[in-house]
C-alpha cells in the first residue's frame, strides 16, 4: 500500500462515516417514532441553550359575576431555559499491517468502507447508549413521580410498563415508544405480547413494534443493573425525549510506522457529540463540561424544568430482571 493510498483512505474516512451514519439515523428515527432523535447537526462550545416559555395554564380562575370587585394576582409570563451538554469519544487505535491488504489483493475502497461502516456503528450505538443513561439519570431522579419500581417482587411485564405510562396522566399518549434490553423483550414475548416485523436493525440495536407501540430493543448498560436484586428498567418516552447533536466533527489520523519487522499503520478517530434531555437541563455547575459516563449518569446533574412531569422525557418502570 503506497503513501497515496493511504492518504486517499485518510480522505475518506470521514465523509464515508457521514454518509453512512447519515443513512442509519434516517432509519431510526423514522423507525422508532422521533422518541430518541440522532441528529446530524452539532452546536458549537461545551452546552446547548434553547429558551422556551413556561406553562401558565395555572392562570386560570373562576368569575363570580355577582361579587364584588377583588384584586386578581397575576400570573407572569417567563422563560425557562434547557441546556444540554457536549460529549467527547474516541475510535481505536486500530492497528493493522498494509501488507496485509497488498497481500490479498484488497483495493483500498474495501478498507474504507469496512472501516467506516464500522466507527458509524459504533459511535451510533455510543450515541444511544449515552441518550438512554442521560434519561434513565434525569427520570429516577424524579423518583415516584416518574418511576414505578416492583423489583422487590416482581419481573418487568407489560403491565408494569402500562402502570409507568400512567404517570403521565390525561397525558399518556404522549408516551410514543419505550426502550427495554434483549431479556425483557424476550420475557415479554414469553408473555403472549405479539411483535410485528422488525422495524431497524444496526449492530446491537433493533426496534420492534408491541401493542401498536415502537419498542426499542438495546442492550444498553443503563438498562440493567446488578444487584440485589439486579433491575431491569424499561424507559417509556415521548416524542423528543432525548436530542443528540452530531456535528460531524470526525477527525480522523492514519500513522505509518517502521522499526518492526513488517510496516504497521495504525487509524484514530476522535469525535463529539451533544445530548439533550426534554423537560431537563444539564447542570452547568456540578455536572461541568466534557462529562464522563458516570457523571452524564446522574440524576442530580439533570434539573427538571418543565412546570408539569407530563412535559418531560417520559417514565421509567423497574423490575427484578431474574424474575
Amino acid at each position: 500500500m503506497s503513501l497515496s493510498q493511504m492518504k486517499v483512505f485518510n480522505e475518506y474516512v470521514m465523509p464515508a462515516t457521514i454518509e453512512t451514519l447519515s443513512q442509519m439515523v434516517d432509519k431510526f428515527n423514522g423507525a422508532s417514532n422521533g422518541a430518541i432523535r440522532l441528529t446530524t447537526t452539532g452546536f458549537d462550545g461545551d452546552f446547548y441553550q434553547e429558551s422556551f416559555f413556561a406553562a401558565i395554564h395555572s392562570a386560570q380562575r373562576r368569575v363570580d359575576r355577582d361579587a364584588a370587585q377583588a384584586a386578581a394576582s397575576p400570573t407572569d409570563l417567563s422563560q425557562l431555559q434547557i441546556s444540554g451538554v457536549k460529549v467527547a469519544g474516541g475510535f481505536g487505535p486500530i492497528r493493522f499491517e498494509p501488507s496485509q491488504l497488498t497481500w490479498l489483493q484488497k483495493p483500498t475502497s474495501e478498507g474504507i468502507e469496512v472501516a467506516s461502516r464500522n466507527f458509524a456503528e459504533a459511535l451510533m450505538a455510543d450515541q444511544l447508549n449515552t441518550a438512554i443513561a442521560c434519561l434513565v439519570a434525569a427520570i429516577a431522579n424524579q423518583s415516584t413521580a416518574t418511576t414505578v419500581d416492583v423489583s422487590a417482587t416482581a419481573a418487568l411485564s407489560y403491565a408494569t410498563m402500562n402502570s409507568a405510562n400512567a404517570l403521565f396522566g390525561d397525558h399518556s399518549s404522549n408516551i410514543v415508544a419505550n426502550v427495554i434490553n434483549g431479556a425483557t423483550y424476550h420475557k415479554l414475548i414469553g408473555q403472549n405480547l405479539t411483535n410485528g416485523a422488525q422495524l431497524f436493525v444496526a449492530q446491537n440495536v433493533q426496534v420492534v413494534d408491541i401493542l401498536g407501540r415502537p419498542v426499542i430493543v438495546t442492550d444498553a448498560p443503563a438498562l440493567y443493573t446488578a444487584g440485589s436484586p439486579n433491575k431491569a428498567r424499561a424507559l417509556g418516552l415521548a416524542d423528543g425525549a432525548a436530542v443528540v447533536y452530531d456535528g460531524g466533527d470526525v477527525i480522523s489520523n492514519i500513522e505509518t510506522n517502521n522499526g518492526q519487522t513488517r510496516i504497521e499503520t495504525t487509524m484514530q478517530v476522535d469525535y463529539t457529540f451533544g445530548v439533550a434531555v426534554k423537560g431537563y437541563t444539564w447542570d452547568v455547575t456540578n455536572g461541568g463540561k466534557s462529562p464522563t459516563d458516570g457523571e452524564l449518569a446522574t440524576g442530580t446533574n439533570w434539573d427538571k424544568v418543565a412546570t408539569s412531569i407530563k412535559h418531560t422525557a417520559g417514565v421509567l418502570a423497574i423490575g427484578d430482571a431474574a424474575l
